[in-house]
């Protein structure tokens, strides 16, 4: 039987100042009014509905994310906290994490949010430079980025994250290692550095800026993460950098493909349900699905995912109707491999290889062809006791998940 993983739960607040031209998330310009209270109110529907999916376990890590959930009061959370543990087990040491903008606006917030449970901050501050904030289109200032870490540790956070990113349209080496210590003089226990990429459907998709050539983004990447080796920052993840002891838990269990539950408008999930459970909830189709593939044991259970509603007036709307679902989808053999991979070689360690049948009920020696392949080319260290990749294998990631798809 499939083991039932950690749970996690993600709840998305789809509101924010202003548009970034870089972002292509689910967030949207708040205007002149934030409907809070009704965003909570249909937060709680949204979870008495979704509760049953947690199938007794406890959560172990709460990640609130935006656009821009520092916009929200404590009042709010701490409706919603309420309401959350009256519908879910909430495990004694949850690491918590709220999404935060450097804004003189939020950091009044933050003792407030302390107060109520919240113990890990995530700092949206991307650069330091003042005409790279320009560029990005940020609303904050370089003495707000500055001023935001000192106020999360005179508010009690003693673990926050800053977000940095890196390839910046006219970006230089100097001005990136610039960066750089300057987050690292913050003394932040995690560092997220990642590298710009222009996504469809954002503004400098319709308008590109001109961004360093690839000469200089391999130099930054290279120097950049020499510099925050030196400053004890070790990467544990493509983008994660952290202190000891201090890498995220919930992104871990992302990557380590445990479960997690999601409330909020365009939220993703990703549950686990054990045998007889898939009868019990699923559609005449998807259970023609399962019952098509042939096996046993995706009759009897196995992993999906699911999406709720993308506008936030939809979502708003729904807790009248009820109707929060947008999609939920059997994960099949093929991309059940396929999504593990993904998932878990992004860590710098990888994970067990006792993990993918745990987590997904089949047996390694499936793909044993390919694991033996990539070992001998010297993409994926060579013990058959982990998945892992080597220094070049996590260099070209991409060229080694390509193929798990073959």
């Amino acid at each position: 039987m499939i083991a039932l993983p950690p749970l996690s739960l993600y709840i998305h607040v789809p509101w924010c100042v202003r548009k970034c031209p870089y972002c292509d998330f689910n967030s949207h310009a708040a205007g002149a009014g934030l409907p809070e209270r009704e965003y909570i109110a249909a937060l709680l529907v949204d979870l008495e509905q979704d509760a049953a999916l947690a199938q007794g376990r406890p959560i172990a890590t709460i990640f609130i994310g935006g656009g821009t959930p520092s916009l929200f009061s404590a009042a709010a959370y701490e409706e919603l906290f309420a309401g959350l543990r009256r519908h879910l087990v909430l495990a004694e040491d949850i690491e918590i994490t709220l999404e935060a903008n450097p804004g003189t606006v939020e950091q009044e917030k933050f003792r407030a949010y302390r107060a109520l449970g919240i113990n890990r901050l995530s700092i949206g501050v991307q650069s330091f430079a003042p005409e790279q904030l320009k560029a990005l289109g940020r609303i904050h200032g370089r003495d707000e980025a500055l001023r935001a870490a000192e106020a999360a540790r005179a508010a009690g956070f003693d673990n926050f994250n800053i977000d940095l990113m890196h390839g910046l349209p006219g970006q230089s080496l100097d001005d990136a290692l610039a960066d750089i210590r300057q987050a690292i003089a913050l003394a932040p226990t995690h560092l997220s550095w990642y590298q710009l990429t222009i996504e469809p459907n954002t503004a400098f998709y319709r308008d590109p800026p001109v961004l360093p050539e690839d000469d200089t983004l391999w130099a930054i990447q290279e120097e950049g993460q020499a510099v925050l080796a030196a400053a004890g920052y070790r990467q544990y993840e493509v983008s994660a950098y952290a202190q000891a002891g201090r890498e995220c838990r919930h992104n871990r269990n992302y990557w380590e493909f445990g479960d997690y539950l999601a409330l909020g408008a365009g939220a993703h999930g990703k549950i686990t349900r054990h045998a007889g459970s898939n009868r019990g909830a699923s559609t005449p189709d998807t259970q023609r699905r399962i019952d098509v593939a042939g096996s046993a044991l995706l009759r009897e259970g196995g992993v999906w995912r699911y999406a709720k509603t993308r506008q936030p007036r939809d979502y708003l709307a729904a807790r009248e109707t009820g109707r929060f679902s947008a999609s939920t989808s059997f994960v099949e053999t093929e991309a059940l491999v396929f999504e593990f991979m993904l998932n878990t070689l992004r860590l710098r360690d990888g994970v067990p290889a006792a993990l993918f049948a745990e987590r997904t009920g089949l047996a390694l020696t499936m793909v044993a062809d390919t694991l033996a392949a990539l070992r001998r080319e010297g993409l994926l260290v060579d013990d058959d006791a982990r998945l892992a990749c080597t220094p070049a294998g996590f260099n070209y990631l991409n060229t080694v998940l390509q193929r798990f798809l073959a």
